[in-house]
């Protein structure tokens, strides 16, 4: 089978396929071709998408059994050329499953995505299950924070700026809030976020100001720096340093990653 079996091009209107020249054959998308899973992985997923905003669909696919009994490591990731509209990134399922006993922060909020095209239920299910196993409170905060810092010091400096790149840096960071606050893992939707860790009604008419104002202009557009966000986000990053370490308990066995991957791959 062949990628341009997989996903709606759109969300979450008509699909089109989405085509790739047959040069990927042989695997399954979970959710999409002999099993997985796709997601929209930012932009309308996060939910503060401009007009103009492209899709970036994530995948996770599976081999057919041959390709895991070979004695050199194969690639394990799928990337399409950017064609302007379309962003496509897919990850293999053994990959995947690596990346959860990890507590990689990217993936888990991947399985959250809201704006889903197309799954296999009982894998992905099964995934989303082994989460909390997982899960580990202090890597999160400190990816959250790492993408937080990076994204204000590279786009927030200055008196104008690109207005979706407040959303760079505040998505994190309510996702700090939420992890600290003991909620677990952080939604992937901001809407959900914002009202669960921002009570301040000056700072919320703000950001729904600037949430406002992002949905309407396009991706690169500009605008003066809003100063009571601004103060908001210099306070978040200036006081991380005060915080105590949080839980990072992972189980220790990872028997029911392994189980996950065979029944997969054999289904």
């Amino acid at each position: 089978m062949s990628l341009n079996c997989l996903w709606c091009r759109r969300r979450p209107k008509s699909p089109s396929s989405l085509t790739c020249g047959g040069k990927y054959t042989g695997f399954s998308v979970i959710g999409l071709i002999r099993g997985l899973s796709g997601w929209n992985g930012r932009g309308s997923g996060w939910g503060f998408a401009s007009p103009d905003s492209d899709y970036d669909v994530r995948f996770l696919y599976v081999h057919r059994p041959e390709w895991y009994l070979r004695v050199e490591p194969q690639r394990d990731v799928i990337e399409l050329p950017i064609d302007g509209e379309l962003d496509v990134c897919g990850w293999e399922w053994r990959k995947a499953l690596g990346l959860l006993k990890r507590a990689n922060p990217t993936l888990i909020e991947r399985l959250d995505s809201p704006v889903v095209y197309q799954e296999t239920p009982e894998a992905i299910a099964a995934l989303r299950n082994l989460v909390p196993e997982w899960f580990s409170p202090q890597r999160a905060r400190w990816h959250y924070l790492s993408m937080a810092r990076k994204n204000f010091r590279g786009y927030l400096q200055s008196e104008q700026v690109r207005l979706k790149k407040y959303f760079y840096v505040l998505r994190p960071l309510l996702a700090v809030r939420w992890i600290e606050a003991g909620k677990g893992t952080p939604p992937m939707r901001f809407e959900q976020l914002l009202a669960e860790t921002v009570k301040n009604p000056l700072l919320l008419a703000e950001i729904d100001a600037l949430l406002v104002v992002k949905q309407r202009a396009g991706e690169a557009e500009y605008g003066p720096r809003r100063e009571a966000i601004h103060a908001f986000i210099t306070q978040e990053l200036a006081s991380d340093s005060q915080q105590t370490a949080l839980p990072h308990k992972l189980a220790r066995s990872s028997r029911s990653l392994d189980e996950l991957l065979y029944r997969t791959v054999m289904a």
